[in-house]
């Protein structure tokens, strides 16, 4: 079953690679609880099928860049991207991309979280196997406000602009 606006994110867990050790965290894979991430935080997440993919590298993950300090202004504490890579995959794409400090990159390994969301999607046709739709969503407090689900080899209803314009 999918995921819907009212829910509340089910008990999961998300992978970060860390490059600064602080408080809590060491460098390198660190593994959170989303339940506990959410807790009492404006979160927008988007979810990609793969990191360094075409669309994903110089369309979704840019726009939420580009569109950083609008969130920011609009009161979102955190922007998440979501796919179903390891931590190590994540975090290089995240310094790639320039992210640190902007975009949080959680890696979903097995699909375990996209699973538990009704959000996995089957790429094996493309050689990349079970992986993440692409979505868009907005929680509150780890509820979700907004969701936002492309159509197959779509990227029309998940970018920047249009989760600014919901919130």
């Amino acid at each position: 079953m999918t995921i819907k606006v009212g829910d509340k994110l089910p008990d999961g867990t998300l992978t970060e690679f860390i490059e600064v050790e602080s408080a809590g965290c060491s460098i390198g894979p660190n593994k959170f609880n989303v339940g506990e991430l959410a807790k009492g935080k404006k979160i927008a997440i988007f979810a990609v099928p793969g990191a360094f993919t075409p669309t994903c590298s110089a369309k979704h993950a840019p726009g939420y860049l580009v569109n950083f300090d609008q969130f920011k202004s609009k009161g979102i504490d955190e922007i998440w991207c979501i796919a179903v890579n390891d931590a190590f995959v994540m975090g290089a794409w995240g310094k790639d991309l320039k992210a640190s400090g902007k975009i949080r990159m959680m890696a979903d390994g097995s699909a375990d979280f996209s699973k538990k969301l009704g959000l996995e999607g089957d790429f094996s046709g493309f050689g990349m196997g079970m992986r993440s739709q692409r979505y868009s969503m907005l929680l509150e407090d780890g509820v979700v406000k907004k969701l936002n689900v492309e159509a197959p080899g779509k990227f029309e209803v998940s970018n920047a602009e249009t989760m600014l314009g919901q919130i």
